[in-house]
């Protein structure tokens, strides 16, 4: 959770706390390329150039801490965030690096004298390339004699070295950081690296790991290894097979049939001409309002194998599939003869879209060649008219098509930051196929947010992609009353709040609902804030995820004060929740400000140099700058309620 400041006021930065996981996560993605050169320089070069390139990028991706999360540097007790300020990115990249530089160090080790297992490291035998040799591009003279100089001076040596010149340090910081790592004696180390007389050198792509050049291994030794492993694995196959099998008895799966045996109800499943298809105009009178009222559209819906190669894929994918799914949903073959949906060309691949009751599963193989087939599950059990709108089709370069549902009329393209734009509408094919549209937040940038207003039935509803087959609803209202978004003071609570959807990415969620549950006027006559809570609800329905969020006045952003994930806060089952956040002011005073649902009578707030209490739902008290307090509150009913967590 975050602190919030008043525009133009600045804040201060926390003291240095160890980051929770998801910083430590943030900082390794930003700074991979830097930490994994570090790393490779570190490393002692007796490994070899292939062994220290992989070993650099085991050491990096293995600095991340364990456990779910950490200590979070912004949060503090009661759910109400402390301040965070310009040392909370900074520190979790040192925290990571110094994690990085400790298991560069002790990999130079030898196994007699360092304790095992290793912090970050693999068994020496792992990690591995098969059938490749990789290393970094060949430098120059200068790099060559760089690289040789550095082979002189031992683990501590290369690291002080690499902290100076690669990182930049000044001396007391390199000594301190030598110290947190686990030198013995940094001042000998510095000494003896030296001063680099070419600290540019140490960015050249000699030394970058992340730039490698591929050359094959020993091809004649590995095809003899390939034939004897082949040679083996038969063998004790056959001895298995026979040690399963004593006297003519049972094998362990009891009087099951063997895989790939003949059976009348799995070949139904898998017969393309057993395949269920609903007629153009089911939907119109069906009582169900799913995807199964969809008919079969697309131009190969009569391609038998094509649909042959999709079933059969289904049921049992090759090594070369890349199979994916969306949190809670199965992946196992058909029960049954599923539905078709679609099948056709789209873009530079074939899809076939199938549908069994409980998942819509995506078929894709490319339009030439025979490699690089593609299966997604999606559940989508629970399905109605309202999140059975569309399916995604393709992306292909940051853009989105997708299959609209057979009662969608019209579609159009509407970016959520930007509220008073008016959508721009969309020429649906005859099948229902949207033209590419430019997916949300285009290169990880919240410059822009597209969703579709699919209209149709009697109403227009807003779906965005959030990563999986089944695009997201977005409504609005209070927990139990959702509406679709269509009033312009919905659209513009969406703009402040639709940078926070990734957080809820891939996550299968079927529908997202902001809920405005309090206004507040600010101290000072700063304007009025106000407090939403967004609820991710998933097709699973067990992992939900609640996100209290404040939008101060004059910033555009939301700021996140809480979330919570399986909370049944903000939902039908317990409409309520709490939050509170720390505001700094104009005139540079801090203040604790809280609010919670209609079912608070009252709101306290205890801490260090904080105490306060408020009848109502609303709360503002003075604090000292990274105030730590309890927030808690009383319902009408008189019961104690605490904050969103």
């Amino acid at each position: 959770m975050l602190n919030v400041t008043a525009p133009d006021t600045a804040t201060r930065p926390l003291p240095p706390v160890t980051p929770d996981v998801e910083l430590a996560e943030a900082a390794i993605v930003e700074h991979y390329p830097r930490l994994v050169r570090l790393a490779y320089l570190v490393l002692p070069p007796a490994l070899g150039r292939n062994r220290r390139v992989l070993t650099a990028h085991s050491l990096t991706q293995r600095a991340l801490p364990r456990g779910r999360r950490g200590t979070d540097p912004g949060t503090v007790r009661g759910g109400v965030p402390a301040q965070r300020g310009e040392g909370g990115p900074e520190s979790g990249y040192a925290y990571v690096r110094l994690r990085v530089l400790r298991s560069a160090l002790e990999a130079g080790i030898p196994l007699t004298f360092r304790s095992l297992p290793l912090r970050g490291q693999l068994p020496p035998v792992l990690p591995q390339v098969w059938g490749l040799r990789l290393f970094p591009r060949s430098g120059g003279a200068e790099e060559l004699a760089l690289d040789q100089w550095l082979a002189t001076l031992n683990g501590p040596g290369r690291a002080a070295c690499v902290l100076r010149a690669l990182e930049g340090l000044p001396e007391p910081e390199v000594l301190r950081v030598l110290t947190e790592a686990g030198v013995a004696n940094p001042a000998a180390a510095v000494a003896e690296s030296g001063d680099p007389v070419h600290d540019g050198l140490f960015a050249s792509p000699e030394f970058d790991p992340c730039v490698l050049q591929a050359r094959p291994t020993d091809l004649l030794r590995r095809r003899r290894f390939f034939r004897a492993s082949l040679a083996g694995a038969a063998a004790l196959a056959v001895c298995g097979a026979l040690l399963a099998l004593p006297g003519g008895g049972w094998g362990s799966d009891g009087p099951a049939a063997p895989s790939y045996a003949r059976n009348a109800a799995a070949e139904q499943a898998l017969d393309p001409g057993q395949l269920v298809r609903a007629s153009a105009t089911v939907w119109r009178t069906s009582s169900r309002t799913d995807y199964s009222g969809w008919p079969a559209r697309g131009d190969r819906v009569d391609d038998t194998e094509l649909l042959r190669r999709a079933l059969a894929v289904w049921a049992r994918p090759g090594s070369s599939v890349v199979v994916s799914a969306t949190p809670g949903s199965p992946t196992g073959p058909p029960m049954g003869p599923p539905q078709l949906l679609y099948a056709g060309a789209v873009d530079q691949a074939v899809v076939v879209l199938l549908y069994d009751g409980l998942r819509v599963i995506r078929y894709a193989e490319p339009r030439s060649g025979t490699t690089g087939a593609a299966l997604d599950f999606a559940r989508t059990d629970g399905a109605s008219a309202d999140t059975a709108t569309g399916l995604v089709l393709s992306r292909v370069d940051g853009n989105v098509r997708y299959l609209t549902a057979p009662w969608v009329r019209a579609a159009a393209l509407r970016d959520l930051l930007k509220p008073g734009e008016a959508p721009t509408a969309l020429k649906l094919t005859p099948d229902g196929v949207t033209p590419p549209v430019v997916g949300p937040a285009p290169g990880g940038n919240c410059t822009s947010w597209n969703a579709l207003a699919l209209t149709g039935d009697g109403a227009t509803r807003l779906v965005t992609d959030l990563g999986e087959l089944t695009p997201a609803r977005l409504t609005s209202g209070a927990p139990g009353a959702e509406r679709n978004v269509t009033e312009a003071a919905e659209l513009g609570e969406w703009s402040r709040t639709a940078c926070l959807l990734p957080s809820v990415r891939s996550h299968g969620v079927r529908s997202v609902n902001a809920w405005t549950y309090a206004k507040q006027p600010m101290p000072e006559r700063e304007g009025t804030a106000t407090w939403l809570c967004t609820r991710a609800e998933t097709w699973q329905g067990t992992a939900d995820r609640v996100q209290a969020q404040f939008l101060a006045p004059g910033a555009p952003p939301a700021a996140q004060a809480a979330k919570a994930e399986g909370s049944p806060a903000c939902g039908p089952r317990e409409p309520r929740v709490l939050a509170g956040v720390l505001w700094k002011s104009r005139a540079g005073q801090w203040y604790v400000v809280a609010a919670g649902s209609a079912q608070f009578a009252s709101l306290s707030v205890k801490g260090a140099g904080v105490n306060g209490a408020a009848t109502g739902n609303r709360l503002a008290v003075k604090a000292p700058a990274g105030a730590q307090v309890d927030l808690s509150g009383k319902l009408t009913d008189g019961t104690k309620a605490g904050v969103l967590r």
